[in-house]
């Protein structure tokens, strides 16, 4: 690696959690600026930070063209955990920048908050523990998980460790995926069905699909319908492929029970998001890969596919 390379960390709590990977970096000699307002990047927060940088570490900040054009230098970037919706990879091949991401990064991570999430919406555990910090004795009433029916929209890595993890609750198990491995299925306990069937027969209906143009919200007016009106809706994938006006109609009607989400179409969220009115919705920053853990891992696999890129060798988990 020829020379001093610059590294823009944007991804949050670098040097708190990712102590090994910014070791390598520096032991490589690069220079390294990191997120300093602790949440995704607006483009005007971008614009002064990316005229030098050789290589990024990517949160959730949009990465397209308009950024590109700004950042003459920059030959990687490595997104810190799976989804690259945020990242234009057409414009960043046009603009010869490798884009990686690390696949089952945060996976472990991501189906624990969604189990979590899952019992907190059904349980209400949220709304029950502001109201024993107020002096209230608000005795809600729940709905037990055992013997229901858990609907996976997607059957990738996450949503196959959820299954994992939700074996020992009794319940049955469902998923929908484009393209089914009903080798892995069978391994899980789950069967596989149509997305409608998800729908229709689930007490919980559990989103783990990608955000694509074709997957954007798939959860619309018309599938929350579908759903029964005892059920539960639970997000840890990508608000985009949400219509938050239909979930909010559906929690507002009680078109179904309750939801829990991390992850909203428009981020950072706006205090004043229409969703946050309604009583039976549990909600989380964004947060379902924040783990110590996932940070050790993902912090040394992008710094390593930076390394690489800098040494003129492919990085691992490369999008061509």
């Amino acid at each position: 690696m020829s020379g001093s390379k610059k590294v823009l960390v944007t991804a949050t709590n670098f040097s708190a959690l990712c102590a090994e990977g910014k070791r390598l970096l520096e032991e490589a000699g690069c220079v390294i600026v990191e997120n300093q307002v602790g949440r995704p990047h607006t483009f005007e927060e971008l614009v002064p930070l990316v005229g030098d940088v050789d290589g990024v570490i990517a949160g959730v900040d949009t990465w397209d063209e308009a950024v590109f054009k700004l950042a003459p230098k920059l030959k990687a970037i490595a997104r810190f955990g799976v989804g690259v919706d945020n990242i234009d990879l057409e414009k960043a091949k046009q603009y010869g920048i490798q884009v990686s991401n690390v696949p089952g990064g945060n996976a472990n991570a991501v189906a624990e908050l969604t189990v979590g999430l899952i019992l907190c919406s059904m349980r209400s555990i949220p709304a029950l523990h502001q109201s024993a910090r107020r002096g209230y004795w608000d005795r809600r009433v729940g709905t037990e998980l055992a013997g229901r029916t858990v609907g996976l929209l997607g059957f990738g890595n996450i949503a196959r460790m959820v299954a994992k993890k939700l074996q020992g609750f009794d319940v049955n198990i469902i998923a929908y995926d484009k393209y089914p491995d009903e080798g892995k299925a069978r391994e899980s306990g789950v069967k596989l069905a149509t997305s409608d069937e998800v729908l229709t027969q689930s007490d919980v209906v559990s989103m783990h699909l990608p955000s694509m143009p074709e997957t954007r919200h798939m959860m619309n007016f018309r599938q929350f319908e579908m759903m029964k009106p005892t059920a539960h809706f639970i997000n840890t994938a990508r608000g985009a492929l949400v219509d938050e006006k239909a979930l909010a109609f559906a929690l507002q009607t009680r078109q179904i029970a309750g939801a829990a989400i991390d992850v909203y179409e428009q981020e950072p969220v706006s205090s004043d998001n229409p969703l946050f009115q309604i009583d039976q919705l549990v909600s989380t920053p964004h947060t379902a890969a924040e783990t110590e853990e996932t940070y050790r891992r993902v912090g040394i696999a992008t710094a390593e596919a930076l390394l690489n890129v800098f040494s003129g060798k492919e990085p691992a988990h490369l999008l061509r």
